[in-house]
């Protein structure tokens, strides 16, 4: 039987962990934690972890499936994308060699995990010689751009997501830049529904900070449900990948779940998925298929 292995990265958004570990730990066998001995982020800058934290962990890891895993993962000469690629490196050697690897973000919430596993065990034959044929499972994200005091604006249109691969020689982040398998599992992101100080710890500390648009955080802190339909162009790297944003009435995950599972518009269609499906398949095969390569060049002892 393959094992369900899910590793998280931890770090200064660790308190996220607590909506994001309970939404897989039922379907999952392991979870591992990616944590900074020294708790630094990729740009070198440190945080701190409480205790109760560590104690919230220990209280909800009832079958012992939590471990933490504390390694050197930062590397001053490295830029915050390329710490952020080796340390998922580095976490995929520690999650072990003949099942998928999925990684989940500490503010990526799955809507239904059962749904991604049984999606994963039905592409169980790619992890027979996942070397000669790597993929990466892809979903959806539904961005989350700003709590508010009775609900919560979202960018409405969802946005593509790596979750897994059974080959992890990631190039950038989670993405191996191998064939991509299209899914219909969703999840909310949580990128931005943060107060304006922990926004801009997080845009500083991110992997992509170099390329943060300076200005976005006026629109960020002018939205409301009163106005939301007059913002346009939101995005905090190119505005115009998210045009639009609506409005979730409630900030409860169950209520938020039947809402999205309503909105045909939240989730991929079939001809969609099989539309991209087909594209890749065709791309990745005879004379198209790209070679592999490794990411030792990252992985500096």
């Amino acid at each position: 039987m393959k094992k369900i292995i899910v590793g998280f990265l931890m770090s200064y958004d660790y308190e996220k962990l607590k909506q994001s570990i309970p939404a897989v730990y039922g379907e999952s066998d392991k979870i591992y934690l990616a944590l900074d001995y020294e708790y630094r982020t990729w740009k070198g800058n440190t945080f701190t972890v409480s205790q109760n934290f560590f104690q919230w962990l220990k209280d909800i890891d009832v079958d012992g499936k939590i471990e933490i895993y504390r390694d050197d993962f930062y590397k001053p000469e490295l830029s915050t994308i390329e710490n952020d690629t080796r340390e998922r490196y580095m976490l995929s050697l520690k999650m072990g060699e003949g099942n998928w690897f999925i990684q989940v973000d500490a503010d990526e919430i799955f809507i239904d995990f059962k749904q991604f596993v049984d999606t994963l065990k039905s592409h169980n034959h790619f992890l027979e010689k996942p070397e000669a044929n790597p993929v990466q499972i892809a979903g959806f994200l539904i961005n989350i751009y700003k709590y508010l005091e009775d609900g919560l604006l979202y960018v409405d249109e969802p946005t593509k997501v790596m979750l897994a691969t059974n080959y992890p020689n990631y190039k950038r982040a989670r993405n191996t830049k191998e064939r991509i398998i299209y899914t219909n599992n969703v999840l909310l992101h949580e990128c931005l529904s943060r107060s304006e100080e922990e926004l801009k710890f997080k845009l500083e500390n991110w992997g992509h900070s170099h390329q943060i648009n300076k200005s976005f955080f006026s629109k960020w802190k002018m939205a409301d449900k009163t106005n939301f339909k007059s913002i346009n162009n939101v995005f905090y790297l190119d505005a115009s990948v998210w045009k639009s944003l609506d409005y979730f009435p409630t900030t409860n995950l169950i209520e938020i779940k039947s809402l999205v599972q309503n909105n045909s518009k939240l989730h991929p269609s079939k001809w969609f998925l099989l539309r991209k499906n087909f594209g890749q398949w065709f791309k990745f095969l005879g004379p198209f298929k790209k070679s592999n390569t490794t990411f030792e060049s990252y992985f500096k002892e």
